[in-house]
């Protein structure tokens, strides 16, 4: 998903939240367009409200590929306000230019640095399904991430947290802010989560 749908639908996460019935039209269009798979759709069915079934699919959308925000619009049919809200959201933010990705620009100090626990265990809180990815584009093995993912079974955020610790202790002084700041790129993270995470 592009990182601007992306940032636009974390910008209005509680407003669609408390906006959305997802479970009437909303999830079984996502389905029929292959946007979600089916373990996907029992997932959000078991959410015990509405709110939460709507945070559920907040938290898959941006992880579902490149056609995922436009087949979300369209199964907006019976939520066209909402529809409309979002697209003039869209119409109305500066394009992709120099001054928006340089806003997100780190300084070199902050970019040359290797990651506190702190600062591991904050953005290990905020990754949501793509944090495997990011731990392989760091070089961590399957083995690896196995080993993360059963010592931690309750915690995904002790097993995200395991996998940077590990990467860090590897890679000394090369596990760079800049490091990590590419593999979250790489994995279709939106730069900005670092950026809360470290200022």
């Amino acid at each position: 998903m592009d990182p601007v749908h992306r940032a636009l639908l974390r910008t209005h996460r509680l407003y669609l939240s408390g906006q959305l019935l997802v479970s009437e039209s909303i999830v079984p269009f996502l389905y029929q367009e292959n946007i979600l798979t089916g373990a996907q759709v029992e997932d959000i069915d078991s959410q015990p409200t509405n709110t939460q079934k709507s945070l559920k699919l907040l938290d898959l959308l941006p992880n579902r590929g490149p056609r995922a925000f436009d087949c979300f619009l369209r199964s907006l049919e019976d939520f066209s306000w909402v529809r409309d809200k979002l697209l003039l959201e869209l119409q109305t933010r500066p394009g992709p230019g120099p001054s928006s990705t340089d806003d997100l620009r780190l300084p070199d100090s902050v970019l040359q640095k290797v990651p506190s626990d702190r600062e591991l265990s904050r953005l290990a809180s905020r990754l949501g399904p793509e944090w495997e990815s990011v731990l392989m584009d760091l070089g961590l093995s399957a083995e690896a991430l196995f080993r993360c993912r059963s010592d931690h079974a309750l915690s995904t955020q002790g097993a995200v947290l395991a996998g940077l610790v590990q990467w860090r202790r590897s890679e000394g002084r090369r596990a760079t802010v800049q490091r990590l700041l590419q593999s979250l790129e790489a994995a279709d993270v939106h730069p900005a989560v670092l950026r809360e995470v470290l200022m």
